[in-house]
Protein backbone atom coordinates (compact mmCIF):
# COMPACT_ATOMS: atom_id res chain seq x y z
CA UNK A 1 0.00 0.00 0.00
CA UNK A 2 1.24 3.47 -0.87
CA UNK A 3 2.44 5.38 2.21
CA UNK A 4 0.28 8.40 1.30
CA UNK A 5 -2.85 6.25 1.15
CA UNK A 6 -1.96 4.66 4.48
CA UNK A 7 -1.44 8.12 5.99
CA UNK A 8 -4.84 9.25 4.68
CA UNK A 9 -6.55 6.14 6.08
CA UNK A 10 -4.93 6.67 9.49
CA UNK A 11 -5.75 10.39 9.35
CA UNK A 12 -9.44 9.78 8.69
CA UNK A 13 -9.59 7.09 11.38
CA UNK A 14 -7.94 9.42 13.90
CA UNK A 15 -10.31 12.29 13.05
CA UNK A 16 -13.40 10.08 13.29
CA UNK A 17 -12.34 8.73 16.70
CA UNK A 18 -11.17 12.12 18.02
CA UNK A 19 -14.01 14.38 16.84
CA UNK A 20 -16.59 11.63 17.31
CA UNK A 21 -15.43 11.31 20.89
CA UNK A 22 -15.65 15.06 21.39
CA UNK A 23 -19.19 14.98 19.98
CA UNK A 24 -20.16 12.15 22.33
CA UNK A 25 -18.68 13.88 25.37
CA UNK A 26 -20.31 17.20 24.46
CA UNK A 27 -23.77 16.05 23.37
CA UNK A 28 -24.31 12.91 25.47
CA UNK A 29 -21.94 12.62 28.43
CA UNK A 30 -21.99 16.18 29.74
CA UNK A 31 -25.79 16.57 29.52
CA UNK A 32 -26.21 13.19 31.27
CA UNK A 33 -23.87 14.30 34.05
CA UNK A 34 -25.77 17.59 34.35
CA UNK A 35 -29.09 15.73 34.69
CA UNK A 36 -27.86 13.02 37.07
CA UNK A 37 -25.73 15.05 39.49
CA UNK A 38 -26.24 18.10 41.66
CA UNK A 39 -24.28 21.15 40.41
CA UNK A 40 -21.44 20.87 42.93
CA UNK A 41 -20.79 17.19 42.03
CA UNK A 42 -20.82 17.46 38.22
CA UNK A 43 -17.16 18.36 37.79
CA UNK A 44 -15.99 15.39 39.88
CA UNK A 45 -18.36 13.05 38.03
CA UNK A 46 -17.02 14.28 34.70
CA UNK A 47 -13.40 13.74 35.73
CA UNK A 48 -14.11 10.19 36.93
CA UNK A 49 -15.59 9.23 33.57
CA UNK A 50 -13.40 11.33 31.28
CA UNK A 51 -10.05 9.83 32.31
CA UNK A 52 -10.41 6.84 29.99
CA UNK A 53 -11.35 8.98 27.03
CA UNK A 54 -8.54 11.47 27.67
CA UNK A 55 -5.93 8.73 27.23
CA UNK A 56 -7.53 7.60 23.98
CA UNK A 57 -7.95 11.08 22.54
CA UNK A 58 -4.26 11.85 23.14
CA UNK A 59 -3.40 8.92 20.86
CA UNK A 60 -5.93 9.98 18.18
CA UNK A 61 -4.78 13.63 18.22
CA UNK A 62 -1.14 12.54 17.91
CA UNK A 63 -2.00 10.21 15.03
CA UNK A 64 -4.03 12.94 13.29
CA UNK A 65 -1.13 15.37 13.58
CA UNK A 66 1.54 12.93 12.44
CA UNK A 67 -0.48 11.62 9.49
CA UNK A 68 -1.53 15.12 8.45
CA UNK A 69 2.04 16.37 8.57
CA UNK A 70 3.21 13.33 6.60
CA UNK A 71 0.61 13.92 3.87
CA UNK A 72 1.54 17.62 3.60
CA UNK A 73 5.22 16.69 3.42
CA UNK A 74 4.83 13.74 1.07
CA UNK A 75 2.57 15.58 -1.40
CA UNK A 76 4.45 18.88 -0.97
CA UNK A 77 1.28 20.77 -0.03
CA UNK A 78 3.02 23.61 1.82
CA UNK A 79 2.00 26.19 -0.80
CA UNK A 80 -1.64 25.61 0.15
CA UNK A 81 -1.00 27.44 3.41
CA UNK A 82 -0.32 30.61 1.40
CA UNK A 83 -3.60 30.35 -0.55
CA UNK A 84 -6.80 31.56 1.18
CA UNK A 85 -8.85 29.12 -0.92
CA UNK A 86 -7.38 26.40 1.28
CA UNK A 87 -8.69 28.01 4.50
CA UNK A 88 -9.65 24.54 5.71
CA UNK A 89 -5.97 23.54 5.83
CA UNK A 90 -5.40 26.38 8.30
CA UNK A 91 -8.52 25.34 10.20
CA UNK A 92 -7.26 21.75 10.51
CA UNK A 93 -3.87 22.84 11.82
CA UNK A 94 -5.43 25.43 14.14
CA UNK A 95 -7.95 22.99 15.59
CA UNK A 96 -5.26 20.35 16.03
CA UNK A 97 -2.98 22.88 17.73
CA UNK A 98 -5.66 23.98 20.21
CA UNK A 99 -6.48 20.39 21.15
CA UNK A 100 -2.81 19.38 21.33
CA UNK A 101 -1.97 22.27 23.65
CA UNK A 102 -4.99 21.47 25.84
CA UNK A 103 -4.36 17.72 25.97
CA UNK A 104 -0.58 17.64 26.31
CA UNK A 105 0.18 20.85 28.22
CA UNK A 106 -2.75 22.69 29.81
CA UNK A 107 -4.74 19.72 31.18
CA UNK A 108 -1.92 17.70 32.74
CA UNK A 109 0.14 20.63 34.00
CA UNK A 110 -2.51 23.11 35.12
CA UNK A 111 -6.17 22.33 34.52
CA UNK A 112 -6.55 19.07 36.47
CA UNK A 113 -4.88 20.55 39.53
CA UNK A 114 -7.09 23.65 39.31
CA UNK A 115 -10.25 21.57 38.87
CA UNK A 116 -9.33 19.30 41.78
CA UNK A 117 -9.27 22.37 44.03
CA UNK A 118 -12.11 24.28 42.39
CA UNK A 119 -13.73 26.96 44.53
CA UNK A 120 -16.88 26.75 42.40
CA UNK A 121 -17.21 23.34 40.69
CA UNK A 122 -20.69 24.14 39.34
CA UNK A 123 -19.39 27.23 37.54
CA UNK A 124 -16.31 25.37 36.29
CA UNK A 125 -18.42 22.53 34.89
CA UNK A 126 -20.68 25.04 33.12
CA UNK A 127 -17.59 26.77 31.64
CA UNK A 128 -16.16 23.45 30.54
CA UNK A 129 -19.46 22.48 28.92
CA UNK A 130 -19.56 25.81 27.03
CA UNK A 131 -15.98 25.33 25.82
CA UNK A 132 -16.77 21.81 24.63
CA UNK A 133 -19.73 23.16 22.61
CA UNK A 134 -17.56 25.85 21.03
CA UNK A 135 -14.82 23.36 20.18
CA UNK A 136 -17.33 20.90 18.73
CA UNK A 137 -18.81 23.67 16.55
CA UNK A 138 -15.33 24.63 15.31
CA UNK A 139 -14.47 20.96 14.72
CA UNK A 140 -17.68 20.45 12.74
CA UNK A 141 -16.96 23.47 10.52
CA UNK A 142 -13.39 22.26 10.04
CA UNK A 143 -14.41 18.72 9.10
CA UNK A 144 -17.08 19.99 6.68
CA UNK A 145 -14.61 22.42 5.11
CA UNK A 146 -11.83 19.83 4.87
CA UNK A 147 -13.99 17.19 3.24
CA UNK A 148 -15.62 19.67 0.84
CA UNK A 149 -12.29 21.36 0.09
CA UNK A 150 -10.33 18.17 -0.47
CA UNK A 151 -13.00 17.05 -2.94
CA UNK A 152 -13.05 20.35 -4.84
CA UNK A 153 -16.40 21.67 -3.60
CA UNK A 154 -14.97 24.87 -2.11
Amino acid sequence: MDDFILARVLHVLAIVAWIGGVAFVTTVLMPAIRKANPPDERLAAFHRIELGFARQVRVWVALAGLSGFWMAYRADMWDRFADPHYWWMHAMVGLWLVFAVMLYIVEPLFLHRRMDHSADPARDFAKMERMHRIMLALATITVLGAVAGSHGLI
